[in-house]
């Protein structure tokens, strides 16, 4: 004849030895599970964004070794921004969200790029690891696009600086201000287009009159990855929501030089870290 002890003291004869738990008991247990996960989850996102926005960094900074490297090899001339220059473009083609294979396909653009055998030939640093941004390729099957990084017009045409005023670079040793000047940014995936990124200069410095022309990307919990013309790379955070706006994967859906509002300080920094007057 065997007994056990059931959730309050009852003995039952027949059942099997040892405690058993009662409905309430377990959903107890459960209830406490399900908080410990809800706290744990948050902590868990940030760490993998934190850990991206490392792996952004080191994109950015292989890029700007690469494109420090080739301007050594041709005379102090630097790679530009955009392809209407008199020297070579960094990186061609136009990216949006049409399957054609500028979008998807390393061949058509990436390695025909002259930086190209300067990067190891790893096309993973060309994107920032936290970009979403999916297209359709020949088969029709989403794929990621194959870039995400676009460089500063600082190193182009400088048209939105504007050129009159601030200065532009075509080779290294007359950048001002290395540490001060970045070349790489991650681009909102919305507004990503040419390889030129494009930073008001001019009026930045007041909320009345700021503009943001292309937006910069706010993977990394609300901060963005820029690469210096020194070597240094780093992860901005964005102080105004204007400049954070939201990622719908669609083409057209950012305007270009739109009212920064309260996002003017975060134009400022760009614009301070972009050039110098003349």
């Amino acid at each position: 004849m065997s007994f056990s002890l059931l959730g309050h003291g009852r003995v039952s004869k027949g059942s099997p030895s040892g405690p058993a738990f009662t409905l309430i008991e377990l959903l107890v247990v459960i209830a406490i599970i399900a908080i410990l996960a809800a706290m744990l989850l948050p902590a868990l996102g940030k760490a993998k964004t934190k850990t991206q926005g490392i792996s952004c960094m080191n994109n950015g900074k292989q890029l700007t070794l690469a494109w420090r490297m080739y301007s050594e090899d041709f005379n102090d001339v630097l790679l530009a921004a955009e392809s209407n220059m008199p020297r070579p473009v960094w990186f061609d083609g136009w990216i949006d969200f049409n399957p054609g294979p500028v979008n998807w396909d390393i061949n058509h653009d990436m390695t025909k790029s002259p930086l190209w055998p300067y990067t190891g030939k790893s096309k993973d640093i060309y994107k920032c690891p936290a970009d979403r941004a999916m297209v359709k390729d020949n088969t029709g099957q989403s794929v990621p696009r194959v870039r995400s990084i676009s460089m500063s017009q600082t190193f182009g045409n400088g048209s939105w600086l504007p050129d009159a005023l601030y200065r532009t670079y075509n080779k290294l040793s007359t950048i001002a201000a290395p540490s001060k000047t970045w070349v790489f940014v991650d681009e909102h995936p919305d507004s990503l287009n040419d390889a030129a990124f494009a930073v008001q200069c001019q009026g930045a410095d007041k909320q009345s009159t700021a503009m943001i022309i292309d937006f910069p990307a706010s993977y990394h919990n609300g901060a963005c990855g820029f690469a210096f013309g020194d070597g240094h790379s780093e992860i901005h955070k964005w102080r105004g929501s204007t400049i954070q706006a939201p990622a719908k994967y669609a083409n057209n859906s950012l305007a270009l030089a739109v009212p920064a509002k309260d996002s003017w300080v975060d134009v400022n920094w760009m614009a301070d870290n972009s050039s110098i007057k003349k």
